[in-house]
């Protein structure tokens, strides 16, 4: 026993400070690969430093750490971090260390440029080394605070954000549509050898539809008004008529002669995406006011039940959630092999053989690998042995742009000011515009993968 943990904690710092894959220390967990451990460890790094961002940006939690933390006005003096630490909370500080996650996974990206091997001494580093990794992130994070000219640092670096921000969005909103066309051609391809899969296709199309036309409905219901909310019901009309366009459109005779493939189930799921974002950006809304009967009242937004501020920070942490889970999954899913085409265009191209399954998307992109078995640990599957199966630059390069986004979406993009985390989702023009135009780009995307094979038949023949 005393063999095997004296190994295991061997191994363990030979994960920080050299250069092998990372593993539980559990024995009993199941198999890891070395790729798989290495984009867990970025992920980790990334979350950390998205909570501090966080709660940054907490009022709540500051007040709990003034209360909480014995001497801590008299610790604040000594890191010359104001009064109450006030350069240490608070949109600013956000973006500093949003400055210091971006410069480190920047840098990262440029390191790892054409890494086609594992065995290099570059690819050594960026899966192992994760100390010294860790110190370096921290001090890039805590470098953003001293850096000089303060003032114009955040107007230039508002604007980076902002437009790193945006590439982000577009790199979401291509996964999404690599997804929808995915998840067909995969049940697709079952409905030759069983039959099953034409009604999975079936249910899942009329479960998927009428989930966005209730959204509609209920957006009709809660967000509209007979006397105000214009903007509100012309974006309703706008998108709920764009999802039913594109939807006859992915049937049409025209798009099927080219695209056999395309069909209602892409368009659902996209419709589904469209009435989530906008649902969110009418939530974003600013609220309206109209007078009757001599008071004003607020219109066009969701009555809470009691009425409690409670329900409100539920909603909120909820959406929250939501939001920094779908940022983690377009960082990871982004870089896997299959997932790389969705900065393409769409084509068809997916083996002939391939096997239907329910989850599709979590099938290796890897056959078998020798397994190193390390004593009192989790096994590692090197499963590069024989080059690298994703981009290194490129995922780090998400990384960045996730950065980027996190930051502006903390800060409440442009209303950065007042931004506080508790009123993440609450009314701001900017947050409203930018959902309002994530639905039409995503529309937009998935009708050109629609088109472009029209276009150029000669690129998408098999």
């Amino acid at each position: 026993m005393c063999s095997a943990h004296s190994c295991a904690v061997f191994l363990q710092l030979a994960c920080c400070c050299g250069s092998a894959a990372c593993s539980l220390c559990c024995g009993c967990c199941p198999k890891i690969k070395q790729s798989t451990s290495t984009r867990f460890m970025y992920t980790l790094f990334f979350m950390l430093v998205t909570v501090t961002c966080v709660i940054m940006m907490s009022p709540t939690v500051e007040k709990a750490m003034q209360e909480h933390i014995p001497f801590y006005t008299e610790l604040c003096n000594k890191l010359n971090a104001g009064e109450n630490c006030s350069t240490l909370v608070g949109y600013s500080a956000v973006y500093k260390v949003c400055f210091g996650m971006a410069c480190f996974f920047f840098l990262f990206s440029v390191f790892t440029i054409r890494v086609q091997t594992s065995m290099g001494c570059r690819a050594a580093v960026h899966n192992g080394f994760w100390f010294f990794k860790f110190v370096a992130l921290l001090a890039c994070c805590a470098g953003g605070f001293f850096l000089p000219n303060q003032e114009t640092f955040l107007e230039v670096w508002r604007y980076v954000g902002a437009a790193g921000g945006f590439l982000f969005i577009i790199i979401q909103l291509m996964l999404l549509v690599q997804f929808a066309h995915r998840w067909n051609q995969n049940w697709s391809s079952g409905v030759k050898y069983n039959k099953t899969w034409y009604a999975a296709l079936a249910l899942v199309t009329l479960v998927l539809f009428s989930m966005a036309v209730g959204a509609l409905v209920f957006m009709i219901r809660f967000y509209t008004d007979p006397e105000a909310c214009f903007l509100n019901k012309l974006f309703l009309g706008v998108n709920g008529g764009l999802c039913f366009v594109v939807s006859l459109l992915a049937i049409s005779p025209c798009i099927q002669t080219f695209q056999p493939t395309s069909g209602l189930l892409q368009s659902a799921i996209i419709s589904v995406y469209v009435m989530y974002l906008t649902f969110s950006a009418l939530a974003s809304k600013p609220a309206e006011m109209v007078e009757r009967n001599g008071e004003n009242v607020t219109v066009c937004v969701f009555p809470y039940n009691s009425g409690e501020q409670s329900e409100s920070n539920i909603v909120t942490g909820i959406g929250t959630a939501i939001m920094f889970g779908c940022i983690l999954y377009s960082c990871l899913i982004s870089t896997t092999k299959r997932s790389s085409t969705a900065l393409q265009v769409y084509r068809n191209d997916f083996p002939e053989n391939e096997r239907a399954r329910c989850c599709f998307c979590c099938v290796d992109d890897t056959e078998d690998y020798d397994d190193e078995k390390t004593a009192g640990g989790q096994n590692v599957k090197y499963d590069e042995k024989e080059g690298t199966i994703y981009s290194y630059c490129y995922f780090h390069f998400v990384f960045f742009l996730g950065s980027l986004y996190v930051m502006m979406t903390v800060t409440n993009w442009f209303h950065y000011e007042n931004a506080k985390i508790e009123r993440l989702l609450e009314g701001s023009w900017s947050v409203f515009w930018i959902k309002m135009a994530s639905c039409w780009v995503c529309l937009l995307l998935y009708t050109w993968t629609l088109l472009v094979p029209m276009f150029f038949p000669k690129r998408f023949q098999a």
